[in-house]
């Protein structure tokens, strides 16, 4: 059975303010390209099908269009919830959906139901597990722990069981939303940390014949049968380096997974560069930048007049400028962000306590601080829901 993986959509984010919706646009059409060309037997969406749980009008509508474009090819869509969507808004009408062959896993009690699809070697079983936020779900699936670990394994036990209840031979395939260990994350996914702690080890996913996974935006390989897709566009600087993919699975009759990876369209690339800014604007090897969406580090001791415009004047689609001035760590004028950068939000807020009464928190303190953290971030994940 061939399957086409991919993730991490979020229809209707801009990047540094310019609009992608057409670039999306022309993603989506790439990838109905590719299911007809390629002759894809289903589609896995791996979650954040949108940017965030209340999207504009126009990413429904695209959303809307790509559905009934993927209907028409009559290739089975297995798709789910990240942790940028409304699992419950993406939800409405999964019933009639799959009627349609568009099958919606948006339910964390749902994730030991799968969605059976058969070739001529017999059945895949597909199990959706939308992004599972602890706090929430942890009583729903009875798991005995409060992190990221402790509802996936609750999850994952769920599948393993369904599945041994199954004739002999049936293959199985899990799409999932979370932080594996061994993954790169970059700049423009948001924090899903839990008591410190954000990434799963791989070895949950023991078992199944190959785990589709979302949330890191960068194409990976955790194992030959646990991989990302990463996002079809870049969403930020960090990803200049980024060759953007859908992965395309054979999974064959005993289960091996073959994988190769299919290019996406580029709207245009990206580049970072730095120095001062009078090396920027002069130095010929970076012409093939002047095309590029651009992020520009300028360096120069002291910040230079008018910047932007003058970067403008070689790099019209300059979209980023940072200031990285050299100076030595002790400089009373060394930036708040240098000094930041890196650092987590527990990390900084323990900093800040070290700084206000000279010592930092202990194991009881950073328990609460931990704690606080935890709850800002839950609370707003209720409310998007």
């Amino acid at each position: 059975m061939r399957l086409l993986h991919t993730s991490d959509w979020h229809l209707g984010r801009s990047f540094h303010r310019v609009g992608l919706l057409d670039a999306q646009r022309a993603f989506l059409g790439h990838l109905v390209e590719t299911v007809r060309a390629r002759e894809v037997d289903a589609v896995l969406v791996a979650g954040d099908v949108y940017d965030r749980a209340v999207p504009p009008l126009a990413a429904v509508e695209l959303f809307d269009e790509a559905l009934h474009r993927l209907a028409e090819t009559g290739v089975p869509v297995v798709m789910i919830s990240g942790n940028h969507d409304s699992a419950r808004r993406l939800g409405v009408g999964a019933g009639l959906l799959g009627r349609a062959g568009i099958h919606l896993r948006t339910d964390p009690a749902g994730c030991g139901t799968p969605v059976v699809l058969s070739d001529a070697h017999g059945d895949v079983a597909f199990y959706g597990l939308p992004y599972l936020e602890p706090a929430l779900v942890r009583g729903t699936l009875g798991a005995r722990g409060t992190g990221h670990a402790a509802v996936l394994g609750a999850a994952m036990d769920r599948v393993r069981a369904d599945l041994a209840g199954r004739p002999a031979g049936t293959r199985s395939v899990v799409l999932a939303h979370a932080f594996v260990a061994g993954g790169a994350p970059s700049d423009s996914e948001r924090d899903i940390t839990v008591g410190g702690v954000a990434a799963v080890p791989p070895e949950l996913f023991h078992g199944v014949d190959y785990t589709a996974l979302g949330h890191l935006h960068g194409c990976q390989t955790i194992t030959d049968r646990v991989r990302y897709s990463g996002s079809p566009l870049a969403y930020s600087f960090s990803e200049a380096a980024h060759r953007k993919t859908m992965w395309l699975i054979d999974l064959d009759a005993d289960g091996t997974v073959t994988g190769e990876r299919v290019d996406c369209p580029v709207p245009r690339p990206l580049a970072r560069v730095r120095g001062r800014l009078d090396g920027l604007l002069e130095d010929p090897a970076l012409d093939r930048y002047e095309e590029a969406w651009v992020e520009a580090t300028l360096t120069d001791p002291v910040r230079p007049k008018d910047p932007m415009a003058r970067l403008a004047a070689r790099f019209p689609h300059v979209l980023s400028l940072v200031l990285d001035p050299d100076r030595a760590p002790e400089d009373p004028l060394a930036s708040y962000a240098q000094r930041l950068r890196g650092r987590s939000d527990r990390q900084i807020t323990e900093d800040f306590v070290a700084h206000v009464r000279g010592y930092g928190p202990d194991e009881d303190e950073r328990a609460v601080l931990t704690a606080a953290l935890d709850t800002v971030r839950v609370t707003a994940a209720e409310e998007e829901r």
